[in-house]
């Protein structure tokens, strides 16, 4: 049985979700609210650990590709992208970069906004509310006759 194209999309973001909390805060420092994740450590390598960081980062944008993301939020994934691999770069301070930045999560939220927007649908209107207008009526009924029989 095929899947309904939000479905597809549900199953993406969920995808994604596991994949950023891997590259991105999968380790934590004890005794720390602090996470990263294996992407911090692959930037580590000299030579190709940033390279290898844009790789997994391009997973993020292919996925958001195929679950139909406008070409601003492409826009603003390569941007993230590209801000995560040019800091990673920068001699000492880059690892911590690569720590800190997290711009497949960022990617993930920037697909997750998006779709849920698309996905929003306006919710079925409150159902009239029959047992309080009977329950309002029955009292009006009990009161209008008590202030009548008083006066």
């Amino acid at each position: 049985m095929a899947l309904s194209k939000e479905e597809q999309q549900r199953a993406a973001l969920e995808r994604l979700e596991k994949f950023s909390r891997f590259t991105d805060s999968s380790i934590g420092i004890p005794f720390t609210r602090f996470r990263f994740g294996a992407e911090a450590l692959i930037g580590l390598i000299p030579g190709i650990g940033d390279a290898a960081g844009l790789a997994l980062a391009s997973y993020v944008l292919l996925e958001a590709q195929r679950a139909g993301a406008s070409k601003a939020v492409k826009l603003r994934m390569l941007r993230n992208m590209l801000i995560d691999f040019l800091g990673g770069l920068l001699p000492v301070v880059g690892d911590a970069f690569d720590a800190i930045y997290k711009a497949n999560t960022r990617n993930t939220e920037l697909l997750r906004n998006y779709l849920e927007k698309q996905l929003e649908v306006e919710p079925p209107p409150k159902p009239f509310p029959w047992w309080t207008l009977i329950w309002l009526s029955v009292l009006f009924a009990i009161l209008t006759g008590g202030l009548t029989l008083i006066l």
